[in-house]
């Protein structure tokens, strides 16, 4: 798409070349590339105003601090959240998802209780909740696919009862790449007592959301995933559940009195945010809401749903291409498409395309319970962005055909 074309000028890396080719770069389900306006944010951040937020009296502290603080105005904003107070920064969504575990599920969860994920979920939204259960002697219970790979309408009937504490589900699958009904699981958790955990790391980059509207109690989503930086990752969570959390992490900016037995904690949201945080990181993050707000979601969407399309219409007239959750409502579907090459290991379908031009994912994606589920040790991933173009598809599904004949394999 033109539009598509016009965003890629903005992103250095994918108009360098590389061994004389530029890069098909298809592994947005890991991390986005970044473009010049939130790269300039980083450099003007440590090259203007470098210093330690909420600890100096000097103007280039205030100004860290302010740099700091509007990052969380914005973001609480950008995913609607009731006030900044609400929007905890952590370095990625996995502390996110652990700070809710060890900070309310250690808390709130006893023997006999139960913890109810998808069978779909990141590992981190997995372990941790493995760790609390086995720590507390509680149930953790798992929702199942039905055959078009989106949640079980039955299972979340029946699994979500009055035992449940937590339920804790990923808003859009980063294998398959369907979209959960987050709000009514929401809803049904509510109905139990429950509190919702939302994992939207594959979700807040593609997608407008507002988690008032979903009526989650927590949100965890990581920067990188939406073009700021690595290292900047965020937590949502009712002021009034936070409030009532004790600290995850220990140390400087985090108290408000220390004696020399007992300490008294900052209040919400500095009580979560132990040590000196990743400003640089915050003021990328600024840059990239702006970004993704002057485009709209309404257009990344469009793009990434004619590009899955325009893929799909041709990877299914490959008879040696097994696809997953791609049979699902065309309104369901991002563009994440996981995929294998018949008698092909992916790692080997992954450097085959790298060779090409092409940059894919290969592995289980941190997604161990769902490949068996599936049948399958590993997958294949490609996975668009607003950058992506339909050329993009094209180089890869050319590659794609080359694949079985490197090998020694028939077409």
């Amino acid at each position: 798409m033109a539009e598509a074309q016009d965003f890629l000028r903005d992103f250095p890396l994918l108009n360098r070349k590389m061994e004389d080719k530029t890069i098909a770069y298809l592994d947005n389900g890991a991390t986005t590339q970044k473009p010049e306006q939130v790269i300039q944010s980083i450099c003007g951040y440590y090259g203007g105003c470098n210093a330690n937020p909420h600890r100096g009296a000097y103007a280039l502290s205030v100004k860290a601090t302010d740099i700091y603080e509007t990052a969380r105005a914005r973001t609480a904003k950008f995913i609607g959240a009731a006030r900044p107070e609400e929007i905890v920064f952590t370095k990625n969504a996995t502390e996110a998802l652990n700070l809710v575990a060890y900070s309310y599920g250690l808390h709130h969860v006893g023997p006999g209780d139960e913890i109810v994920i998808t069978v779909s979920e990141h590992h981190s939204n997995l372990v941790p909740w493995q760790f609390v259960a086995k720590s507390r002697g509680a149930a953790l219970k798992y929702i199942y696919l039905s055959e078009d790979g989106n949640l079980s309408e039955e299972d979340i009937a029946t699994k979500i009862t009055e035992r449940t504490k937590i339920v804790s589900v990923t808003q859009v699958s980063n294998v398959l790449g369907l979209k959960n009904d987050v709000k009514a699981i929401a809803e049904k958790a509510h109905s139990v007592g429950a509190v919702c955990v939302v994992d939207g790391s594959q979700s807040v980059a593609h997608m407008a959301v507002d988690v008032q509207d979903l009526g989650c109690d927590f949100f965890a989503f990581s920067g990188h995933k939406m073009l700021s930086p690595m290292g900047i990752g965020v937590l949502y969570g009712r002021y009034e559940l936070l409030d009532d959390m004790p600290p995850f992490l220990m140390g400087g900016d985090m108290i408000e009195y220390v004696q020399e037995q007992e300490t008294t904690y900052a209040e919400v949201p500095s009580k979560f945010e132990a040590g000196t945080q990743n400003v640089g990181g915050a003021a990328g993050l600024t840059a990239a809401i702006d970004y993704l707000e002057t485009i709209t979601f309404d257009r990344i969407e469009a793009i990434e749903r004619d590009l899955t399309e325009y893929a799909l219409s041709q990877l299914r007239e490959l008879p040696y291409i097994e696809l997953y959750g791609c049979d699902s409502r065309r309104d369901n579907k991002t563009g994440i498409i996981a995929f294998n090459v018949k008698d092909v290991h992916p790692h080997d379908v992954a450097t085959i395309l790298d060779s090409y031009g092409v940059a894919i994912r290969a592995g289980h994606h941190c997604a161990q319970p769902l490949h068996r589920y599936l049948g399958q040790n590993a997958s294949c991933r490609a996975s668009f962005y607003l950058y992506n173009t339909r050329e993009d598809v094209d180089r890869w599904v050319d590659a794609l055909k080359k694949v079985r004949g490197v090998l020694g394999y028939g077409a």
